[in-house]
């Protein structure tokens, strides 16, 4: 309980000066991107930035590590799409706070650590497909809408602007960190290509031609909805989705975070932080959302590894809001444009091309199937949960095959079968076809001290054979199996019948 109540590591060092600016990196980085995404729901565009606002505030400080970011995020609003359009935005907003609460439980129930279950190979695929998302949305900037909607690409000069002034913000993030590492590259990119284009009085697209973002602070108000059994019928199966997509990308990238900072935060605490900030978004017309990897990018090369830095981001977005928006609607895309392929390059995994050819077919396949799931259907909880399951099972055929047995006739005259290797659901066909009813003696022993019972199946593999052997007159005693293996034996009592023998206990002598 001590870690959801200290809020703060007060012995952690902080930088001040590189925190705050890599809040306000990330508050330029993040305001595009949640406009993009709530234009898209067809909702508001300060609904977006609301939901921008509060999660980065509420994870921030409740969150269950330093360096993440949470904001409005397109992997929970898109999932979200239907309801809205169906049903009206009132909707929405009682299915994210449901879904925050959903996420809630999940993190007071301490089932957060599943994320460990994980394999690597998911991550590289998750993270590849990732960056190709990103770099892929930043090609959207270079298109443009007429009267009736329909956009099209730019062509001629405007198109060689954009694309110029995205190279310069590319040359100064890559060059920056040569020279200097005291201020963050992205946000002198920033600087430099939003003075040139004031300065010279250039013509390019801005993030005022987005949407505009002036706005109030967020009000307090109940989803407008029927508090009816109907109304949980119809928002209950999208609040689940949405809290599941939100805890598996927020907990991804605390994984990631965790490797590149090699720290360990906790998912449960997350788990708790997202599910409180999504129950705030339903209550003040936030949008919902989870964590950002690309602002999580953006934070940690800019040397953030404190909260301070997500709380700045998030307390600039709100003074945008209310203060800043006619500054900040100037901003050229391009110099966003230009951050986002950056980090679209630094979250691909480049190791994992290297090493693929010393990793196995099986992982490399996970791999690139995860990857192509994020890529095409943009449902980042479906691609990491569809690995998870494909690793499972290549997992689990491999040990199938790794049952063996080695077989002998004792001093007694028993036939002696030693198993090697799990007995579970995979392996329990190749485990009866070891052995030999019809020539065995009349006393058999099978001996598991190089094995395990792992499940259900395996337990009734164990009734098949011994059935088999009475049947046939003969007798059959199970030794050396695992106080774990003897308990799963005892609870299916009455379903199963085997004998066991007396194997010895042996204890450790204390030292005296």
């Amino acid at each position: 309980m001590k870690a959801y109540v200290q809020l703060f590591d007060l012995k952690q060092k902080v930088n001040y000066k590189t925190e705050i600016l890599a809040g306000l990196t990330v508050a330029m980085t993040m305001i595009p991107e949640s406009l993009s995404f709530a234009i898209l729901a067809g909702l508001s565009p300060l609904t977006g930035l609301y939901a921008a606002f509060l999660m980065g505030l509420v994870t921030a400080i409740l969150g269950g590590r330093p360096g993440m970011v949470s904001g409005g995020a397109g992997a929970t609003i898109v999932v979200l799409i239907a309801l809205s359009k169906a049903h009206g935005v009132e909707y929405l907003f009682a299915a994210v706070a449901l879904a925050g609460l959903l996420q809630f439980l999940v993190g007071v129930f301490r089932l957060g650590k599943f994320v460990r279950l994980i394999p690597q190979p998911v991550m590289y695929g998750f993270l590849n497909g990732l960056a190709v998302i990103i770099f892929m949305a930043q090609l959207e900037q270079f298109k443009v809408a007429d009267g009736s909607g329909i956009t099209t690409w730019l062509s001629g000069t405007p198109l060689y602007i954009m694309g110029g002034l995205t190279l310069l913000t590319i040359a100064i993030v890559l060059v920056v960190p040569r020279l200097t590492k005291a201020i963050p590259a992205s946000l002198v990119a920033i600087l430099v290509v939003f003075g040139l284009v004031l300065g010279f009085g250039i013509e390019t697209k801005t993030v005022g031609d987005i949407a505009s973002i002036e706005g109030g602070f967020p009000a307090f108000h109940i989803p407008m909805v029927p508090f009816t059994l109907e109304t949980l019928q119809i928002i209950f199966p999208f609040a689940l989705v949405m809290a599941g997509v939100g805890l598996v990308e927020s907990l991804l990238t605390l994984s990631m975070v965790d490797e590149i900072t090699r720290t360990r935060g906790s998912a449960n605490r997350e788990a708790v932080a997202q599910g409180t900030a999504n129950v705030v978004n339903g209550f003040f017309g936030g949008m919902g959302g989870c964590a950002m990897v690309a602002q999580t990018l953006v934070n940690l090369n800019a040397g953030s590894r404190a909260r301070l830095a997500a709380i700045i981001g998030a307390v600039t977005i709100l003074l945008i809001i209310l203060v800043g928006a006619p500054v900040i609607e100037r901003i050229p895309m391009a110099a966003l444009v230009g951050v986002m392929v950056m980090v679209a390059i630094g979250t691909f995994e480049w190791v994992s091309l290297r090493i693929i050819n010393k990793m196995p077919k099986s992982d490399i396949f996970v791999g690139v199937l995860v990857a192509v799931i994020t890529i095409v259907l943009h449902n980042l909880a479906l691609a990491v949960l569809v690995g998870v399951i494909v690793a499972a099972l290549v997992f689990a055929w491999d040990n199938a095959k790794r049952i063996r047995a080695r077989k002998h006739i004792d001093a007694t005259g028993a036939k002696v079968y030693e198993i090697y290797g799990p007995l579970f659901f995979g392996s329990v066909t190749a485990f009866l076809e070891k052995f030999d009813v019809e020539n065995d003696p009349d006393d058999v022993v099978i001996d598991f001290r190089e094995s395990r019972v792992a499940d259900m199946s395996a337990i009734d593999a164990l009734n098949k054979i011994t059935a088999r052997y009475s049947a046939a007159g003969k007798h059959v005693v199970l030794k050396h199996l695992s106080d774990d293996c003897r308990s799963k034996l005892k609870k299916a009592e009455g379903i199963i019948v085997v004998t066991l023998a007396e194997d010895p206990t042996y204890k450790v002598v204390a030292d005296r």
